[in-house]
């Protein structure tokens, strides 16, 4: 998908008031608007400006959209990064139905669709409910337990300017939770004064492990072995959420074979598996006697890697 520049497109500074925003958006609406413009892309226009209008004038959107920098150009592709939107709270409020670009579908699809939760309660309006997503290490979800999260708030001061303040929740996170399950904190959404207040949906996400690959309830881990150890058989130690094991490398192994740890992923009735994905470490060549071994194994056992590619 193309990158869109929401602030070149509205022909205002990244610092601008909300007072400036509409204010260009009002200008530019009127120039491009289909039933009265005489420019010739008035139609794709007026809808591009209606798609940097719904982000720039909604803070939550507009803190979240400031957090991709200034690196990126217009029109160049753009993927959002895997921890795209994590930290910032957003209210149930979200944008009409359809009609816009991938680009914001992307950054925005599931925050855009989020509204509709708020309910109306006995004395009193119900608060909005807000989401938010959170990374969590993968140990958060072997163990369970509590773990403190922070999560930016995006507000408009006196002035119309953006600002982000923070919270501090501590969070009980349930053993086994998956990436894209949501944990639900009641009354932490929008206070209604007189009412009730809304809910807060926390949506899980999984920090990159420096082990562990994260494959539904499965875990896959990539384990170097020596020539020998793959060749003749060995037993390694190999490190499981759970602690060090000896793992039994099979007699002629290769690298890519994988192994079945059966109720070593993440914890479930019943439990997943860890997967062990073998790669063939070589030993450098650095002194005379290792080069040596080699030619001596050149001789010993011949072979041509590249036999399979054909001539």
């Amino acid at each position: 998908m193309e990158f869109k520049d929401y602030y070149k497109i509205m022909g205002v500074a990244r610092g601008a008031t909300e007072a400036e925003i509409k204010q260009a958006y009002r200008k530019l609406a009127r120039k491009y608007h289909p039933d009265v413009s005489k420019e010739k892309d008035a139609e794709a226009r007026f809808k591009e400006l209606g798609e940097a209008y719904e982000v720039l004038r909604n803070p939550e959107k507009r803190a979240a959209y400031d957090q991709l920098g200034t690196g990126h150009r217009p029109g160049e592709s753009f993927r959002p990064p895997p921890d795209w939107g994590a930290g910032f709270e957003f209210s149930g409020a979200g944008a009409g139905a359809g009609g816009y670009s991938d680009f914001f579908e992307a950054l925005f699809g599931q925050a855009a669709r989020a509204g509709g939760r708020s309910r109306r309660g006995f004395g009193g309006g119900r608060g909005e409910d807000h989401h938010a997503k959170v990374l969590l290490d993968l140990e958060a979800t072997l163990s369970g337990g509590t773990r403190s999260i922070g999560l930016r708030v995006p507000e408009v001061d006196a002035e119309g300017r953006l600002q982000v303040s923070e919270r501090t929740l501590n969070v009980q996170i349930p053993k086994g939770i998956l990436p894209g399950q949501t944990i639900r904190l009641a009354g932490q959404g929008t206070r209604v004064h007189g009412g009730e207040a809304g809910d807060l949906y926390v949506e899980v996400e999984f920090a990159p492990h420096r082990l562990y690959r994260v494959d539904g309830r499965d875990l896959l881990i990539v384990l170097p072995v020596a020539p020998w150890e793959a060749a003749l058989g060995a037993t390694v130690p190999t490190p499981t959420p759970g602690g060090k094991v000896d793992l039994k490398i099979p007699a002629g192994s290769h690298a890519g074979t994988k192994l079945r740890l059966k109720g070593r992923g993440i914890p479930a009735s019943p439990p997943g598996d860890l997967y062990v994905e073998l790669t063939i470490a070589l030993p450098p060549a650095t002194s005379d006697a290792a080069r040596a071994a080699y030619r001596a194994l050149e001789t010993a056992a011949p072979f041509d890697p590249r036999a399979n590619l054909g001539s």
